[in-house]
């Protein structure tokens, strides 16, 4: 596995750099594939939404996604709609077995080892997804990472709109909602990190101090070339 050149396992015990944010993309990224997608094929073999005619527009999504093309609100208006339409005890039932079934077995060999080399340089470790917090709060939870930032699906009397609430957390939203939670949080982004697989995410990738491209597509793997940014693969043996 290639690290990067400023790889935290060569950072002596005694010599730990100060406290840093370290970001981390869920997707394609932490797990060897999209839990959005994965969540709505769930649901289609399931049997609990139109299974032929689901699956056909959640891949369409998807495939726009990797294109760099993803008009994200018409796509949240899809995959937020059956949050709405199931009973939330059903919906509840339905992810534990999900994020047991279908994502424990993705999480790439080299994810785990690459969390602990940033919580042993003490770091603080957050997860920035665009897939909507319903999805991805348990597996951030399985992962270890308190921090989660994520599209928010909006609720109102404890059920779910089918309609995101805020900006999603998606290309240049991922930065606005990151700028908002750390001025929450009273960081700031010196010495941080961020590790991602899409070109969506090259408006965060650049404004790190420590931009990271893991098992890149295409066009990130050509960004990442052009700028000089380390790549990684976590798909591999563990580290």
């Amino acid at each position: 596995m290639l690290w990067p050149r400023t790889a935290l396992a060569t950072v002596p015990h005694h010599r730990r750099r100060a406290l840093a944010l370290a970001l981390f993309d869920l997707d394609n990224t932490l797990l060897a594939g999209d839990s959005d997608y994965l969540w709505g094929r769930f649901l289609a073999h399931e049997g609990l939404v139109d299974g032929v005619a689901y699956e056909r527009e959640n891949l369409r999504y998807y495939r726009a996604y990797q294109a760099g093309q993803l008009d994200i609100h018409e796509f949240l208006r899809f995959a937020l709609r059956p949050l709405a339409e199931l009973d939330p005890a059903l919906l509840e039932v339905m992810r534990e077995r999900f994020v047991s079934e279908t994502i424990a077995p993705i999480i790439t060999p080299g994810a785990p080892a690459l969390l602990a080399r940033h919580r042993a340089a003490g770091d603080r470790l957050a997860i920035i997804t665009a897939t909507n917090r319903f999805v991805t709060g348990p597996i951030a939870a399985l992962l270890g990472i308190d921090d989660l930032l994520a599209t928010e699906p909006e609720q109102v009397d404890g059920r779910y709109t089918g309609q995101p609430a805020g900006i999603p957390c998606f290309r240049e939203g991922k930065v606005t909602r990151l700028h908002a939670w750390l001025a929450e949080q009273r960081l700031g982004l010196a010495g941080s990190w961020f590790y991602s697989d899409s070109l969506n995410d090259l408006p965060l990738l650049e404004v790190v101090d420590h931009p990271v491209a893991v098992d890149p597509d295409d066009a990130l793997a050509q960004a990442a070339s052009e700028r000089d940014w380390p790549v990684i693969s976590l798909r591999g043996a563990a580290a």
